[in-house]
């Protein structure tokens, strides 16, 4: 029971009275006394309320009681006192639940208290002490009882336990166990060890140490070889030996005569001894008869005949020199010779020969490959006819213009410039460790590590200009939009939104592999754009996502134009948000700037999708007609170069473009041409299969790649061409493109009908830019950014609408279920009709209207 005491002064009666009836006199305890200070009579009435009675009781409000009291003055009533019953249920509605996270990843521990009266607080401790956000700032308590320690350090590995109390009890939860894992990191190489033999073929070593840092915690141990060995050649040692003496010079002034001999049959060398003995001998000419009684002077004949000597020899120095160094120019400048007689073997494995590095008349990919002694590939090789100056030639080196976009502000039309032209080199083969390192030696001078990995040499650009309400910008036939949900300018009321998609020229060399491009460079701007809430961006991309195969990352350009890491997708961070899609990557962006997706390979199991297409075109006044297999990554963007180049040849799409699953395994593509009509048609010898080696198509960072078919056809009166062409990876998928066309026709219509010239709105203002209608998006907003008890908050939206990870971004945000909506919006843009986005509407207007209640 609780006691209610009644203090009253002076007062004679004092009677309680408890739910609208008098309390029996019986049930008071009352006592008088003397109030010291005013002289005046105090009366104190105390009774007691049971945990039955209030349980008993049943009525439209709460359990009430208060006191009359009269006086001579009159009387006077109390105010009420609510009397309800406490309690704290035993079960937790959601308990946290344990977690491996790498080092300075985000830790989201959930815990919901149970029910009680009064609302319980909440807790959190770690290996039974508490956590307080207040002397730590790195761990934040006040999101929703949720524990979120922001980057995780080695010290927050431990057992965690949420504790909810309240005036009945204290419950505990179970207990999550968090551990924080470092993944191991190689060192660097140390320096190659010398050579283990003196002479002859020996080995070198290098070795390297999972220290950088060393795995803890569970954490992955590092991939890859700790020991490098190469092979080395010692030059044996040569001692030397003398050569035969000369012949005894005249008899001298001092009745000598001399003789010499040189350590030259052989020189020493290698660290070879040198000669033993005397390199000059002297004697007396005359058998001692003749001894120096005093100098005589030379005569002039003597002072010519030196001089002569020495400018002979000076002269013999001077040529010999010359001609070691006209040797050295000769041996870093010369090209190698192929072989000739192999165009004769047909399909044949072949001897390949490392390219020189530096060699600039190497870096021709349409020039014959060196065909001497080098290493050795057993896969077939697809030849190619070293007189076809057109197979396998990137894009030719032109400039088209393309319309692209308009320019809202200035209310003008804007030409965009696309310069496609791709890098022509040849690699080898076996690359099955260092393909990458081979592609970044190639390039050096133009890439760095932390350099720019992109010169952007076309774009394709939208503008706009948006107000508060925000809106959308969308870059024609690419695939990337922008979604402004809110903007606010600190100088004006709307501002001039620019967005640039361009090619990316990306390949830098890591420890464990090659980061390559999976999407173009997407800007935004101008800088300093003052934004209230994020900016929703999609990048179509060409990667199978899987987490297993690949590591994803988000780049973002610096001010002195190097690039450095955003976040890895996997990942949960505060400061930016990321959602992969099967082909397409929504971000949540809070600073203006250029952004790229760049992945690396983790195993040869890595997936990137490649989109094959054939275009023909018949030669003017000629009976040639050319075909062209073009390779390029599967997104929309890096597709218009080969719209635009094969619209200016007047090329015609012969087949619908098809997708190839293209691995990380190293093998080579090839295109071979099958099924020509021989009686009809003619084709060169040895160029019906080509071949792109693994590095031009797994690096092409977005540049289109394409060999040709030259035919020829007999008579005039040939009107129609069917074949196929087969392109696959060696040890890998296959994708087969039919075609059959007439090459007569002259009217047909070039320009391919995928590329979706209706697409023609690329900023859109206001409400009409968003799917959801205004007043829904305000109701929900106003409902779920509101703390609920039973949970129906943002965090039921997230999970409603499978946008439930990382959950600590939204808990940041002004906002949640507006950047929740705003992402939502991004995501189906182009997948949703007006008939669901009005049925989803009406769903989201009966929860709100639940939760309301």
């Amino acid at each position: 029971p609780i006691k209610l005491r009644c203090r009253a002064a002076p007062a004679l009666q004092i009677f309680f009275k408890c739910n609208g009836e008098w309390v029996h006199q019986n049930e008071h305890f009352s006592q008088e006394y003397k109030d010291l200070n005013t002289g005046l009579k105090v009366r104190e009435v105390m009774i007691n309320v049971s945990r039955q009675q209030v349980e008993d009781f049943h009525g439209p409000e709460d359990y009430w009681c208060l006191c009359v009291a009269w006086s001579h003055l009159g009387t006077s009533k109390s105010r009420k006192a609510t009397v309800r019953i406490a309690y704290l249920r035993k079960n937790f509605e959601q308990d946290p639940q344990g977690k491996e996270v790498p080092i300075n990843g985000m830790i989201v521990l959930h815990c919901r208290p149970p029910e009680g009266v009064p609302v319980a607080e909440v807790e959190w401790l770690k290996n039974e002490e508490l956590v307080s956000s207040l002397t730590d700032d790195n761990i934040d308590t006040r999101a929703d009882h949720n524990l979120i320690i922001n980057e995780a350090r080695l010290s927050d590995s431990g057992n965690y336990t949420c504790l909810a109390s309240n005036i009945v009890a204290k419950r505990r939860s179970a207990t999550a166990t968090v551990i924080v894992y470092v993944n191991g990191g190689w060192s660097l190489w140390t320096e190659w060890s010398p050579c283990n033999v003196l002479c002859g073929r020996g080995v070198q070593k290098r070795s390297r140490t999972c220290t950088n840092p060393a795995p803890l915690n569970g954490g992955a141990f590092c991939e890859g070889m700790s020991v490098q060995k190469i092979t080395c050649n010692a030059l044996c040692p040569i001692d030397g030996a003398w050569d035969k003496w000369s012949e005894w010079t005249l008899c001298n002034s001092q009745c000598e005569r001399q003789r010499s001999r040189e350590c030259n049959s052989p020189a020493p060398r290698h660290r070879g001894k040198m000669c033993e003995g005397n390199s000059e001998a002297t004697e007396n000419c005359t058998d001692g008869l003749c001894t120096q009684s005093k100098a005589f002077p030379r005569s002039s004949n003597d002072v010519a005949l030196y001089s002569g000597l020495g400018a002979g020899i000076i002269a013999v120095a001077i040529l010999v020199v010359a001609v070691m160094l006209y040797r050295k120019n000769r041996s870093e400048y010369g090209v190698d010779v192929i072989d000739s007689s192999a165009l004769t073997g047909g399909f044949q494995s072949f001897n390949f020969k490392t390219t020189r590095q530096g060699n600039p008349l190497l870096l021709n990919s349409s020039m014959q490959p060196d065909l001497t002694v080098g290493r050795t590939y057993s896969t077939p090789l697809c030849f190619q006819d070293s007189a076809d100056k057109d197979l396998f030639d990137p894009l030719p080196d032109i400039k088209v213009k393309v319309q692209s976009s308009f320019m809202v502000s200035l209310g003008v039309a804007e030409r965009a410039e696309f310069h496609a032209k791709a890098a022509a080199e040849t690699f080898p083969r076996d690359l099955s460790r260092d393909y990458c390192s081979t592609m970044d030696r190639r390039k050096k001078g133009l890439l760095t590590l932390n350099g720019p990995f992109n010169i952007c040499k076309e774009q394709l650009r939208t503008t706009g200009v948006f107000g508060h309400p925000g809106g959308r910008l969308v870059v024609p036939n690419t695939g990337d939009t922008t979604l402004f949900s809110c903007i606010l300018c600190s100088v004006s009321h709307s501002v001039c939104v620019c967005l640039c998609v361009c090619h990316g020229v990306f390949s830098v060399q890591t420890l464990e592999g090659c980061e390559i491009l999976l999407g173009p460079e997407v800007t935004y701007g101008p800088p300093g754009l003052d934004l209230l809430c994020p900016v929703a961006m999609t990048i179509a991309h060409c990667a199978e996502v899987d987490a297993e195969n690949w590591n994803i990352q988000l780049k973002r350009k610096t001010q002195d134009s190097k690039w450095e890491d955003v976040m890895s997708v996997e990942d949960e961070s505060t400061s930016c948000y990321c959602l992969m899609d099967l082909t397409s990557c929504h971000l949540l962006l809070d600073q203006p700037g250029s952004y790229a997706l760049v992945g690396e390979p983790l195993t040869q199991a890595a997936i990137k999708r490649l989109k094959l297409a054939v275009f023909g075109s018949m030669e003017a006044g000629s009976m040639k007609y050319s075909l062209r297999v073009y390779c390029v990554d599967d997104t929309p963007h890096a597709f218009q170069g080969v719209v635009a180049a094969e619209k200016t040849k007047g090329g015609q799409l012969l087949e619908e473009p098809k997708m190839l699953p293209f691995r990380a395994n190293t093998f080579s593509l090839q295109v071979s041409i099958q099924d020509v009509p021989q009686f009809l048609w003619s084709i060169k010898p040895f160029t019906t299969c080509q071949e792109f080696s693994f590095p031009q198509v797994w690096c092409s960072n977005q540049q289109p790649l394409y060999c040709a078919f030259s035919l020829e056809r007999y008579s005039p009166a040939t009107a129609q061409l069917s074949c196929k062409i087969s392109v696959r990876q060696v040890k890998g998928h296959e994708q087969i493109l039919q075609v059959y066309t007439a090459v007569a026709e002259t009217d047909k219509e070039s320009v391919p009908f995928f590329m979706q010239t209706d697409c023609t709105i690329t900023s859109q203002t206001g409400p009409k830019a968003f799917k959801i209608p205004l007043s829904i998006r305000q109701r929900i907003c106003a409902t779920f950014d509101t703390a609920n008890a039973k949970g129906k908050d943002w965090q039921l939206l997230a999970q409603k609408l499978h946008l439930d990870r990382n959950l600590g971004y939204f808990a940041k945000q002004q906002s949640p279920s507006a950047v929740i909506l705003s992402l939502w919006e991004a995501r189906h843009q182009d997948t949703l009709s007006q008939r669901v986005i009005s049925h989803m509407c009406m769903e989201e207007t009966v929860v709100v209207s639940n939760v309301a209640e």
